[in-house]
C-alpha cells in the first residue's frame, strides 16, 4: 500500500519525497520552530533527516510524512509513523501522529486541519486502532493541537537527555485516542469521511 494523497477544505497533503528536500531545510532552520525539539539544523543535518523520513513510509505499509500545500505554497509536514521506542507500545495497529508548519503559518488552524485528516485516515483507510503524539510538556500550542483533534492526555514522563532544553525538567506528555474514542465522537449518521475532508471539526 502506498501512501495515499489527502485532501482537506485548504490543505493537500502528499507523500513526501525527494523534491521536497529545500522546504524542510526551510523549516528546519528556523528557531522558533525547533524550540521544543532542539537547535536549528544545518543543511547536511537536514538531508540525514530527510533520508530517515523517507524510510519511514518502508516500515509500515500507508504510514509515513505527508507535505501540505495551500495551492502552491509550502505549508509544513505531517506524519503518522509507527512508534520507535518500547515504551510506546506495540508498532502493530498503532502510530505517532506529528507537525511541524512554517512559523508564517502558526495559528491559522492548519496544523489541526492536517492532523484531523491523518486521524481520519489512518482509522477509516489504514484501519489503525490507536493515535498517539508527543511534545514537550511546556508546549502549549502543540498540546492544545492535539486536544483539538481528540486526542486525550494519558501520560507525563521524563526521558533522559544528552543535552536537555528549557523546560525539560517538567517532563514529555503523550496524548492519544483509540479508535473506539475516534468512534464515539461522531454525530448520529454523520459521514465522517465526507466532514473530515471538508475540514470540518470533529465535535
Amino acid at each position: 500500500m502506498h501512501q495515499a494523497i489527502l485532501r482537506t477544505a485548504r490543505l493537500r497533503l502528499v507523500p513526501l519525497c525527494d523534491d521536497h528536500l529545500e522546504h524542510e531545510v526551510e523549516l528546519d532552520a528556523d528557531p522558533e520552530v525547533m524550540r521544543y525539539l532542539g537547535r536549528p539544523r544545518t543543511r547536511q543535518e537536514v538531508e540525514v533527516f530527510h533520508r530517515r523520513r523517507l524510510a519511514a513510509a518502508a516500515r509500515v505499509p500507508g504510514l509515513g510524512f505527508w507535505v501540505g500545500f495551500t495551492g502552491d505554497t509550502f505549508v509544513g509536514w505531517w506524519i503518522l509513523e509507527p512508534p520507535e521506542r518500547p515504551d510506546q507500545g506495540p508498532a502493530e495497529g498503532q502510530a505517532e501522529l506529528g507537525y511541524r508548519l512554517l512559523r508564517r503559518h502558526w495559528r491559522q488552524g492548519l496544523a489541526s486541519e492536517g492532523a484531523r485528516e491523518l486521524v481520519r485516515h489512518g482509522f477509516e483507510d489504514l484501519g489503525l486502532e490507536r493515535v498517539f503524539a508527543e511534545t514537550m510538556a511546556v508546549n502549549t500550542a502543540s498540546r492544545a493541537t492535539m486536544a483539538s483533534v481528540g486526542l486525550r492526555h494519558v501520560r507525563t514522563f521524563h526521558p533522559d537527555w544528552d543535552d536537555p532544553l528549557p523546560g525539560s525538567e517538567l517532563g514529555e506528555v503523550e496524548y492519544a485516542i483509540t479508535r473506539r474514542q475516534w468512534l464515539d465522537r461522531r454525530p448520529p449518521g454523520h459521514d465522517e469521511a465526507a466532514g473530515a475532508r471538508a475540514g470540518e471539526p470533529i465535535r
